[in-house]
């Protein structure tokens, strides 16, 4: 469990890194189900926005029942997943993600998640790791972004360098196993991975059931933005119940 200091830490900086530690033989699971992934779509090389979509294994691992005690205590007993993604950066050819926020276009109302990203390789300051901008969530707004169409790009929602100061960042070094958790409305980015050794995270998107997944919002709002699938995208129940009453949710039996 998280003690009190790491829980303040969460809502004062926007993230924390717990000590966890996945254990390796799923870490040798999730790299063979990420290979098939890979081998079965090649575009995917570099990023993948919803493993779920194309291979519900994942899930068993973003049900870890230690992850789930984590974002218990952070959002409420009751809350969802409601996507996983696969950010690969391979060797010598890694994209960047340029600074944005979660959520952009995100169809979650009230806007809320906590995200768990996972480090299947170590992630450090020479292969591209997640940078943050610490307490940049606090005023839980959505800054100004633009669209960037640099096609080396995992994202292409781009914060203005208006809205933020990048010497403010602070690295996000994981090591092979480790996780961190952060605020939906922290300003992060991360450089390209020009290294030797690749650069693989896994996140897990988990929302509180208080807020609605529409997928009618998704299907009208979002469809000129390439995202159109966020309007059939299945939400798991982690925890709990959908206090919301709106939205459909699965449940996951293992």
């Amino acid at each position: 469990m998280l003690n009190k200091e790491e829980i303040k830490r969460y809502y004062e900086d926007g993230y924390i890194i717990p000590e966890f530690q996945m254990p390796e033989n799923d870490l040798l699971e999730i790299e063979k189900l990420h290979d098939k992934l890979i081998k079965n779509f090649p575009h995917f090389l570099n990023y993948c926005p919803a493993v779920l979509e194309y291979e519900e294994k994942f899930l068993r691992y973003c049900f870890n029942e230690k992850i789930l005690n984590y974002v218990e205590q952070l959002i409420g007993n009751n809350f969802a997943l409601w996507n996983s993604s696969f950010f690969a950066k391979p060797a010598y050819n890694g994209h960047a993600t340029p600074w944005h926020q979660d959520g952009q276009y995100w169809p979650i109302r009230p806007l809320a998640t906590c995200t768990v990203w996972l480090a299947v390789d170590d992630a450090n300051e020479e292969n591209g790791c997640l940078k943050f901008i610490r307490g940049s969530h606090r005023d839980k707004n959505l800054k100004q972004h633009e669209f960037n169409e640099d096609k080396n790009l995992t994202l292409h929602q781009e914060l203005l360098k208006s809205e933020f100061n990048e010497k403010e960042s602070v690295n996000l070094i994981l090591k092979r196993g480790q996780i961190s958790l952060h605020d939906v409305y922290l300003v992060h980015g991360s450089d390209a991975n020009l290294s030797s050794k690749s650069r693989r995270g896994m996140t897990m998107r988990f929302m509180p059931t208080t807020s609605v997944f529409d997928h009618n919002l998704a299907k009208e709002k979002y469809n000129n933005l390439n995202v159109s699938k966020y309007s059939n995208r299945k939400i798991y129940l982690a925890r709990g119940y959908d206090k919301s009453k709106k939205n459909n949710l699965e449940v996951v039996n293992f």
